[in-house]
C-alpha cells in the first residue's frame, strides 16, 4: 500500500485475530518494517516460526517486542523509530472484565494513554484505535472501560493537534466473526463434541464482520482520518438464533440449549449512539464521526432557538440490515476459519 511510504508500523496487542491478519495482509507491502509489540511471548513464537516458514524472503521485516501497554517504558522502548501505529491491545471478553474490571482499566484505558503518549513523544505520524460498540451507551465493564478508551484517544488527539503533530483517530466495530473468544468457533467445537449449541438468548441480535473487513476499515480511518475522528463500518447483523442455524447447517445439527444471558450482555448492539449520529458524516460504506472540538469555554457556544441534542436513533444491531438463516451462512462462509474448519471436515 502505497500510504505507507517505506516506513514502519506498530501493532500493538499483535498477535491477536487483528494483528495476524494485518501482517498477512501488508508483509508484501512497502512498509519497511513491521513491529509487533504484545505481551504473549509463545504466541510471538509461534507467529516467528510461521513467518520463517511461510515467507522466508520477508520475515526479517517483522520485528517482535516483548512488553505490556500498561508499561509506559516498554511502550516508549518499542516506538522509537515508528511512523504508523494500529492500537489493538485490549481486554475484550465481557464476562472476564465484569469480574476483574480493574484490570480492563489498566489495560484497556490506562494502556491506551501510554500508547498515545509515547507516540506523540516519538514523533509518530498517524494512530488508529480500535474500539468496539460495546463502548456506545456501555452496561458491563468491557465497554464502559473501552468508552472511556475512546474518550482518552479524542483528549489526545485534540492536544496532539493543536501541536500540528501525530494524527489520532479511532474505529469503532462489532463482532469479529471467529476472533479470539468469539462464539463461531465455540459453536463449532461444540457440534464437533457432538453436544448442543450453547445460546444465551435467540432473539439476541449482533453485527457480523470478518477480520478482512475490520482490516479495511482500520485502513479507511488511516487514509481518511482527520484529529479525533471516529470511524463506523455499516454492517449487517443476524440474531443469535439464526446464527447458531447458520452454523448448524454447514457443520450438523447436533441441537440447542438456552442458556440465558451472560454478566453485561446486551439483548442488541449499538456502534452510533443519537447524540453521535448528529456530527456523523455518511460516506458510503463507513459512517464518520467528527470530534467534538468545542473548549471548556462554553459561553462561546450559546445559541438561540431550538437546539438539537440527538438524531431520531442511534445506529444498532435491531435497526440495520438483517440477515436471515441463508444471508448469514453466506456471511459466516466469508471468514477464513469457517472455510479452514470445512475444509477440515472434508478431510482436506
Amino acid at each position: 500500500m502505497s500510504d505507507f511510504n517505506n516506513g514502519t508500523l506498530l501493532i500493538t496487542g499483535g498477535t491477536g485475530s487483528f494483528g495476524s491478519t494485518v501482517l498477512k495482509r501488508f508483509l508484501d507491502s512497502d512498509l519497511k518494517e513491521i513491529r509487533i509489540f504484545s505481551r504473549d511471548e509463545k504466541k510471538q513464537d509461534d507467529m516467528r516460526h510461521n513467518l520463517q516458514a511461510q515467507n522466508p524472503d520477508l520475515a526479517r521485516k517483522v520485528k517482535f517486542y516483548i512488553g505490556d501497554v500498561r508499561s509506559p517504558q516498554a511502550v516508549r522502548d518499542a516506538m522509537w523509530g515508528v511512523d504508523y501505529v494500529f492500537h489493538a491491545a485490549a481486554l475484550k471478553q465481557v464476562p472476564s472484565c465484569e469480574f476483574f474490571p480493574m484490570e480492563a482499566v489498566r489495560t484497556n484505558i490506562e494502556g491506551t494513554d501510554n500508547v498515545l503518549h509515547a507516540a506523540v513523544e516519538a514523533g509518530v505520524q498517524r494512530v488508529v484505535c480500535l474500539s468496539t460498540d460495546k463502548a456506545a451507551y456501555p452496561i458491563n465493564a468491557m465497554g464502559i472501560s473501552k468508552a472511556m478508551m475512546e474518550h482518552v484517544v479524542y483528549a489526545n488527539a485534540r492536544v496532539a493537534a493543536e501541536r500540528g503533530g501525530t494524527v489520532i483517530c479511532c474505529t469503532r466495530y462489532g463482532n469479529v466473526m471467529c476472533s479470539r473468544g468469539s462464539v463461531i468457533p465455540l459453536f463449532i467445537d461444540q457440534i464437533r463434541a457432538g453436544s448442543p449449541i450453547t445460546i444465551t438468548d435467540p432473539e439476541m441480535t449482533r453485527f457480523l464482520m470478518n477480520l478482512d473487513e475490520a482490516v479495511e476499515l482500520v485502513l479507511f480511518a488511516f487514509t481518511h482520518g482527520k484529529p479525533g475522528d471516529l470511524f463506523i463500518q455499516k454492517s449487517d447483523a443476524s440474531t443469535i438464533g439464526d446464527l447458531a442455524r447458520a452454523v448448524q447447517q454447514l457443520f450438523g445439527d447436533t441441537g440447542t440449549r438456552i442458556i440465558g444471558t451472560r454478566h453485561g450482555e446486551k439483548l442488541y448492539e449499538t456502534l452510533m449512539t443519537r447524540e453521535e449520529r448528529l456530527r456523523s458524516e455518511d460516506m458510503g460504506q463507513y459512517f464518520r464521526v467528527a470530534a467534538d472540538n468545542r473548549d471548556l469555554n462554553y459561553d462561546k457556544f450559546v445559541v438561540e432557538g431550538q437546539v438539537n441534542t440527538m438524531a431520531d436513533e442511534a445506529y444498532t444491531s435491531h435497526n440495520t440490515r438483517r440477515l436471515d438463516v441463508e444471508g448469514t451462512v453466506k456471511k459466516i462462509l466469508t471468514a477464513d476459519y469457517v472455510q479452514q474448519a470445512l475444509r477440515e471436515e472434508a478431510g482436506q
